[in-house]
């Protein structure tokens, strides 16, 4: 957001429209976040045909990963703390949740590639979207970036993970062991 800040990124925040909110948030977040972005868009199958890959913001709610955002946005994203109880966090999250729940419909599922051992992301969605709700299986006892190395595999290979109903599994596992370095294919040279 500094005005000394020159790289593409930022200067697409500060001027016109902004830039996508995925983006900025893969930047902000690293690994993690862009793991969850290139799976999510690689394997996202919304039954309308519209945005299917959602970002949970500090005020906003649930906002579409393409939607842009501008500096202003930005700033009002950090006079907030995501907790569960605050009414500026929750009420947008909570009000999305239902449009969303009834957009899919009683048989559409939605997975969520967030922090599933926490409270403040769960909570709200499973109370609107009860056995709707999924997540990985394979993220049960890994950390952020476990799981962000975990989802860039996968999107890159088509695998696409196995997905559970977050009521009804344990959140909180033992580690899984460390994932194997990613195969390095030699570029053809001609």
């Amino acid at each position: 957001m500094s005005e000394r800040a020159s790289f593409d990124l930022a200067q697409r925040v500060r001027v016109g429209a902004g830039a996508p909110l995925g983006e900025v948030f893969s930047f902000l977040s690293g690994l993690y976040f862009r793991g969850k972005l290139t799976y999510a868009r690689a394997f996202a199958r919304p039954p309308d045909g519209r945005a299917g890959v959602f970002v949970i913001t500090p005020t906003d709610g649930l906002r579409p990963a393409d939607e842009p955002v501008d500096v202003a946005r930005l700033r009002r994203f950090a006079t907030v703390d995501i907790e569960g109880d605050d009414p500026r966090y929750r009420e947008p999250l909570d009000r999305d949740a239902r449009r969303l729940a009834r957009r899919i419909g009683a048989r559409g599922e939605v997975v969520l590639l967030g922090s599933i051992a926490t409270g403040k992301y769960i909570d709200p969605l499973l109370a609107v979207l009860g056995e709707r709700l999924r997540f990985p299986a394979e993220f049960v006892g890994r950390g952020d970036m476990s799981r962000g190395g975990l989802l860039l595999r996968c999107a890159r290979t088509g695998a696409e993970l196995t997905y559970v109903g977050v009521r009804d599994v344990v959140r909180r596992g033992p580690r899984p062991p460390r994932l194997p370095p990613p195969v390095r294919v030699p570029p053809l040279v001609r």
